[in-house]
């Protein structure tokens, strides 16, 4: 990356004009925290916050008005920075009318339009309109732009860029760039470009099959977190300058790599993870002499990795996870002295890797191996001669190499997916204790863990069998998953044993464990918290009232214990996501406390009794509602449309969690809710809009406001007593998927407009007073048991047949008894016929061929009383 200096001035006096521009330019801004407050005309302008000025003739040339954000140590995975600080409002380009600007940076504000309003030049207003800048040349100084991480920036236009002919930096990530415009014939145009970065732009066109861009400068280019769903483009490849950076990461390129050597010599950054990249990693690659990062991660390449990358002697970075690669590790990969990085996880990869492979690697930084095949191999007696910061291993057979040990500047370790002995654990648990990051997955460690102390910031042991008691924590702790395991006992040795002065934990789950006895009441000391999991236990006993202290607690998941009692001691949590109480013994009203902020409420199989309290209905966040199997009551509210949130139907794609800002190393945790959808209990990481009541007693007629939630993708309200009859507005549930209306005392027809329901896959109507004919269609048709119970419906997919289908069937079988008749006529008359022919042929067969003349006429009048005969049957018929 370019770097610029800012270079301190004495004090000069500013020009006129410069700063009656940059007055013109503060007039559309909106500025919130007086950023701009100095920017008034009887202070120098020079002097103006932001604003350097040459020493000799005061004309401006730098402006640095970044925002500067900084994040709290939690944030929600959808929670934007906060930039109500930030410079808002218009930028306007009238900035670059500043002759000698060479330093432009707005960076991380918070701008919502960008506009040329120029008061000189007509011309150059036109430039917002699309017309190139033929006049407009008062502005070739500016070398730097920055206005990247403007999130909510829209630019449909970017012709004014190419006035800019001396720009070396462009940064526009994370700006909304529309996605009709042409973007790279934009770009293209500036013969000084050295380095521009568009990740993250909404962008969609690549421009796949354009031969050659006219890059003549360019070094950098980053076009990463994009929407190209094409091919990688031919002029990538066939570029004029010699670029050295490249990166089209995160987007959904699905092409295969080219199989001769483009014009690439000199990059030295190659990154083209997380595409839909296959076929064979090309040879060529091995002649990209300086190249040092390569990162083919996440893609579909398959075949084995080619001899020819262990020619890369510059390379330090080499990531080739998640891919269909196979066959054995090259033997000529221990040729890159330089390598700090080498992961190649999760492949098809076969063979022994032992010290051989690692002998050279005395820089190395971060290793990590997995594939089922693979077996490790190492002499117990080896140590190696680099000292690893990050290591991961899969699929460990018999035991753990034993050169883990000399590791002393391990911080990051994780195993998964191995049946290899942790033996002897002592060791090992004494050696976890330098790792900042512990995370072990899926192995058969079968350890007591009762007096181990866990002392890294993050502990993630899942699935490993461990058994018995609570373990001890340190300060250090933030994230402690303890997750399904076979751990017993009481939790409080945890939590009221374990006296911290400050507690920074933030996330706790000890889900699907043996636990037992009562919750603690030492939740005081743990303040901290915003992950509570301690579902599918054997808890009991009342929720304890230290536990409502918790006002940083997101979400709560007590599902599937034993507890009793009310829930009113949680009424200080107001800062709810996720609150999962199903499967106990609960009892009481519906808490009505809960904050707008809250996601998924899940009472699913409580005894909660009373009305669904209205106050619910504030609850615009809401996405689960889930009270099926209680003792509820009365009416539903009619306000259910005031949950704002199932009025969208881009649900399923939500994710609801949070980011830990641990130093050095972010960890994002993604929330789930188990959800019981199309008969089918599952856990669920992208929310759905969900409303279960079934199984209470409700009664009265379901709210036509329930019917204006058009993001609505599963409604059940089975097993209760509601009546009333299903409106034609049913049919705005677009997004619907799931509908259970079944076991009440719904009446009347079947509306029509349930047949546009076009994702409904389960529809039960069945056990209610429906009458009249069951509309037609795909979503309608599928099963009798979708209507059993309900005597007066008719029609597919039921045998009983409509009156009025029955009267239309009538018809259709006495046209049919009508047309058997007619040829039963037909037959009689025919063998009259002949019978009669027979006998008057045989009475005159001699007169007649003795006679010509006689003959003759008995043939004409047999010819017409056949068609008189025939002519009469057509009119009685």
């Amino acid at each position: 990356m370019l770097f610029y200096s800012v270079m301190c001035s004495s004090k000069i006096h500013c020009n006129e004009k410069d700063m009656n521009t940059l007055l013109r330019f503060k007039t559309g801004v909106t500025d919130p925290s007086g950023v701009l407050s100095s920017w008034f005309p009887k202070l120098d302008c020079c002097q103006w916050t932001g604003v350097k000025c040459d020493n000799i003739t005061g004309r401006v040339t730098h402006l640095n008005l970044p925002c500067h954000t900084t994040q709290p140590k939690v944030v929600s995975l959808d929670e934007k920075d906060d930039k109500s600080h930030c410079l808002t409002g218009e930028f306007s380009l009238t900035l670059l009318e500043l002759e000698f600007l060479w330093y432009l940076d707005f960076s991380n504000n918070d701008f919502k339009s960008i506009q040329y309003n120029s008061m000189g030049s007509q011309k150059c207003d036109q430039l917002s309109r699309g017309n190139l800048p033929h006049l407009c040349r008062n502005s070739t100084n500016l070398r730097l732009l920055d206005l990247s991480l403007n999130y909510d920036l829209l630019v449909d236009n970017l012709h004014w860029i190419s006035r800019l002919s001396s720009l070396q930096y462009l940064s526009l990530e994370g700006v909304h760039l529309h996605k009709e415009i042409d973007w790279l014939q934009s770009v293209t145009m500036l013969p000084s470009l050295i380095e521009f970065h568009l990740q993250r732009c909404q962008l969609e066109n690549i421009y796949p099959f354009l031969q050659y861009a006219n890059f003549t400068s360019l070094q950098a280019l980053n076009l990463s977190g994009n929407d190209f769903e094409s091919e990688l483009p031919s002029w990538l490849f066939n570029l004029s300058c010699d670029i050295s950076y490249i990166d089209l990461s995160q987007n959904k390129i699905h092409s295969q790599l080219p199989k001769t050597l483009p014009n690439l010599r000199r990059v030295k950054f190659l990154i083209l993870s997380q595409n839909y990249l296959k076929g064979p990693i090309p040879n060529w690659l091995g002649q990209l002499e300086q190249l040092q990062e390569l990162d083919l991660s996440d893609n579909f390449f398959s075949g084995p990795i080619p001899a020819s990358l262990g020619n890369l002697s510059s390379l330090t970075d080499l990531a080739l996870d998640s891919n269909e690669l196979n066959g054995n590790l090259p033997d000529n990969l221990g040729n890159l002295f330089n390598l700090e990085t080498l992961s190649i996880l999760k492949n098809s990869l076969t063979g022994i890797v032992s010290e051989r492979n690692l002998l050279s690697f005395s820089k190395l930084r971060w290793f990590a191996m997995s594939s089922p095949g693979l077996i490790f191999d190492f002499d117990p007696e080896w140590i190696p001669p680099f000292q690893l910061q990050h290591l991961t291993l899969g699929y460990v057979r018999d035991k753990l190499p034993a050169w883990l040990f000399t590791q002393s500047s391990l911080e990051y370790l994780i195993i998964e997916d191995s049946t290899a002995s942790f033996e002897p654990l002592d060791k090992f648990w004494n050696f976890a204790t330098q790792l900042k990051f512990f995370f072990l997955v899926n192995n058969t460690i079968n350890g007591d863990i009762s007096n181990v102390l866990l002392s890294s910031e993050r502990v993630w042991l899942v699935s490993n069998n461990l058994r018995g008691g609570m373990p001890r924590i340190s300060p250090d702790v933030v994230v402690l998953t303890l997750y399904n395991n076979s751990l017993s006992g009481s939790i409080s040795p945890l939590l009221c044993d374990n006296r911290i002065d400050k507690s920074n934990l933030v996330h706790l789950d000890m889900g699907y464990n043996h636990l037992t006895g009562e919750l603690t009441d030492c939740w005081n000391d743990w303040k901290s918290l915003v992950h509570i999991d301690l579902s599918y236990n054997n808890l009991t006993g009342k929720i304890p009232h230290s536990m409502g202290s918790l006002s940083n607690l997101r979400f709560l998941y007590l599902e599937s214990n034993k507890f009793f009692g009310e829930v009113s001691s949680l009424n200080n949590c107001k800062n709810l996501w996720i609150l999962d109480l199903g499967h106990n013994n609960l009892s009481g009203v519906i808490p009505n406390w809960l904050g707008q902020s809250v996601r998924g409420l899940k009472l699913r199989s409580n005894q909660f009794s009373g009305n669904i309290p209205t106050q619910l209905c504030q609850l615009g966040s809401l996405m689960v509602m889930d009270f099926a199997g209680n003792r509820l009551s009365g009416p539903i509210p009619n306000c259910l449309h005031n949950f704002t949130a199932m009025l969208f139907s881009n649900a399923s794609t939500l994710k609801v969690g949070y980011i830990v800002h641990l130093p050095g190393f972010p960890v994002i945790m993604t929330a789930s809710i188990t959800i019981l959808i199309k008969g089918n209990e599952l856990e669920y990481f992208n929310l759905m809009n969900v409303i279960d009541l079934s199984n209470n007693i409700l009664s009265g007629s379901v709210p036509l406001e329930i019917y204006m939630l058009t993001g609505l993708q599963s409604l059940n309200l089975s097993h209760n007593q509601l009546l009333g009859t299903i409106p034609q507005e049913i049919g705005n549930l677009e997004a619907l998927e799931s509908i259970d209306l079944s076991r009440n005392q719904f009446s009347g027809e079947i509306p029509e407009s349930m047949a546009v329901l076009h994702y409904l896959s389960v529809l039960n109507l069945s056990f209610n007073n429906f009458v009249g004919k069951i509309p037609t269609g795909t979503q309608l048709g599928s099963t009798n048991l979708s209507y059993i119970g309900n005597p007066l419906l008719c029609g597919a997919p039921l045998t009983k047949i409509c009156p009025q289908d029955e009267k239309s069937n009538n018809t259709k079988h006495a046209g049919e008894e009508d047309d058997d008749d007619k040829s039963e006529l037909y037959s009689w008359f025919y063998m009259g016929l002949g019978i009669g022919f027979a006998v008057g042929f045989l009475g005159v067969l001699g007169a007649i061929f003795f006679n010509q003349r006689c003959r003759h006429a008995y043939f004409r009048f047999l010819h017409r009383m056949y068609d008189f005969v025939i002519q009469k049957m057509n009119s009685i018929y």
